[in-house]
């Protein structure tokens, strides 16, 4: 998964397609909804002019505060973004080209995202903006094997949610009861 992530970056890098690539990292590093993400403010993450490292939104779905840390490769896209011509003045991060339509739809974004995968040749059908708001969860998980770290990450209330997100199995966990001696 890492290498389609960068291949999907440098896509959208080498394209000087600057709105698609905060919204793909932010897609993948945020843990955010789809319908969270295209709804995101300029002042949720700008403060002063100033690219937060670390931003706490309130999700839609559940109401409950997430927080996600923002990198120095999304940082420097985002002030970019936010610096070029045609967001100046604008409220929402990625604000949509439709008057009256204050921001980009989820579905518009579940279009973005079958167009990235399609780009790098992947299967469309395997991926979409729920599994972009997976991947930094499932590599947390991966490395750590730590759950609770992972719910806290995503705003889950309960544990079997989280364990259900992830597609953990009983091998899974065998093999990190194996990894550790006592």
């Amino acid at each position: 998964m890492p290498r389609h992530v960068w291949a999907i970056r440098v896509r959208l890098e080498l394209a000087d397609n600057l709105r698609d690539l905060v919204l793909f990292n932010l897609a993948t590093v945020s843990k955010l909804r789809g319908c969270d993400l295209v709804c995101l403010k300029v002042s949720d993450l700008l403060v002063g002019g100033i690219v937060r490292e670390r931003v706490t939104i309130t999700q839609s779905k559940t109401g409950h505060p997430v927080q996600f840390e923002v990198g120095d490769l999304s940082r420097k896209a985002i002030s970019a973004w936010c610096a070029r011509p045609e967001m100046t003045g604008c409220c929402d991060l990625f604000p949509s080209r439709f008057h009256g339509v204050p921001h980009l739809s989820a579905r518009q974004c579940a279009r973005m995202v079958r167009r990235w995968v399609t780009s790098i040749g992947l299967e469309p059908s395997a991926f979409g903006t729920h599994s972009m708001r997976r991947t930094k969860a499932d590599l947390i998980y991966r490395k750590t094997g730590n759950l609770r770290a992972v719910q806290l990450l995503l705003g889950h209330t309960k544990m079997d949610s989280t364990v259900r997100y992830l597609g953990v199995e009983l091998e899974d966990a065998l093999a990190i009861a194996e990894s550790i001696e006592l």
